[in-house]
């Protein structure tokens, strides 16, 4: 079991009226003063939040630095091991055909995939073309079409 010491009645704590009368008093500095500190403590604070912002994307970008090399070396690896299964597939089908007939069926398997993902990825891309955010603009005329409509209204009155 730790022994605590016992506190010193002595010894003057802050609740202790008597140690308030005799401790020194803050000085109380004039409203002027004060609202004149304000500016560079405004200052100091937005300086200090800048640098905990720096600090804090740093560490992110590097984070997502590291995240895409990696990722980008596995899609190398991945992209070795597709040519790796093509080879094993057309190397299947030579043992029932000619390999060049093989190749040939697993070359015009490739191109159909391709062929399909491009005409899907070219649809997709036309709806989004142009890239304007025409839906945001109508409703922002209208926001101002209706605001003017009340201005109008007001100024009849």
């Amino acid at each position: 079991m730790s022994h605590v010491p016992a506190p010193d009645p002595s010894a003057a704590t802050p609740r202790d009226p008597a140690s308030r009368a005799s401790a020194p008093r803050a000085r109380k500095r004039p409203l002027v003063e004060l609202v004149a500190e304000v500016p560079q403590l405004v200052t100091a604070l937005v300086r200090a939040e800048i640098d905990l912002i720096k600090t804090e994307l740093i560490g992110k970008l590097k984070s997502l630095g590291i995240g895409a090399g990696l990722l980008v070396g596995a899609l190398a690896v991945l992209l070795f091991m597709v040519g790796t299964l093509l080879t094993a597939a057309i190397l299947g089908l030579a043992e029932v055909m000619p390999p060049w007939l093989a190749a040939l069926i697993v070359s015009a398997f490739l191109l159909i995939v391709a062929v399909v993902l491009a005409l899907i990825g070219w649809r997709t891309l036309r709806r989004g073309l142009p890239p304007v955010p025409t839906e945001a603009i109508d409703s922002l005329k209208k926001d101002v079409q209706s605001i003017k409509g009340l201005r109008k209204r007001g100024q009849y009155r």
